[in-house]
């Protein structure tokens, strides 16, 4: 199995969200006028949403999340394989395949940092809020890679779930609006998961 697409593919480019640099003119000695403010960068943050309830992620077992029923609902019908990321503070992560559908998903533990990541001015996604059970929660899409759709679910401070459903080389392309609805049926039952265990 070629291991899976890395945190760093998700984010792959610096750009600035929001961000205007305007000219100045230049200044008149004659005038009164002052020059205009420095451009400020802006970045966009994520909506104050609260959290029904803190889901820490620390000693967790991301293989072990999903129920054998789970992974059946998924049709995720190979074995899990664990390994750790290090693109988000070597974070712990399970990937599962579909012989069905041959999609694979990726479960990340990140406990490093918060979902905030995603809207930095190094990400270039395009991400559209909701909520997963009732937690905060985005969509993300990444421009270019269109066999690929990532959910993060803000369950923790500091601390993050996600989930990525990918094309698996399948002979007919998954669209990307069907892997983003697969990911989010994974965030939920992950999600599930989480909170009989915590």
């Amino acid at each position: 199995m070629r291991r899976l697409l890395p945190f760093a593919l998700a984010l792959p480019a610096l750009i600035l969200l929001g961000c205007s640099t305007p000219t100045h003119p230049t200044a008149d000695h004659r005038s009164s006028t002052p020059p205009p403010p420095d451009p400020t960068t802006t970045t966009t943050t994520v909506p104050q949403l609260p959290r029904p309830r803190e889901v820490r992620l620390d000693d967790l077992d991301p293989c072990e999340v999903l129920s054998a029923d789970q992974r059946a609902q998924l049709s995720l019908d190979h074995a899990p394989n664990a390994y750790v990321d290090n693109a988000f503070g070597e974070s712990k992560v399970c990937s599962f395949r579909s012989g069905i559908s041959g999609n694979v998903m990726r479960l990340a533990l990140v406990t490093v940092e918060g979902i905030g990541v995603w809207l930095s001015e190094n990400a270039q996604v395009e991400p559209v809020f909701t909520t997963i059970g009732g937690f905060p929660a985005m969509v993300i899409r990444t421009p270019g890679l269109d066999d690929v759709c990532n959910v993060e679910v803000d369950v923790a401070e500091g601390q993050f779930l996600d989930v990525m459903f990918r094309d698996g080389g399948n002979e007919k392309k998954a669209t990307q609006d069907t892997l983003c609805a697969g990911a989010q049926r994974a965030a939920e039952a992950a999600l599930s998961g989480l909170l009989e265990r915590r």
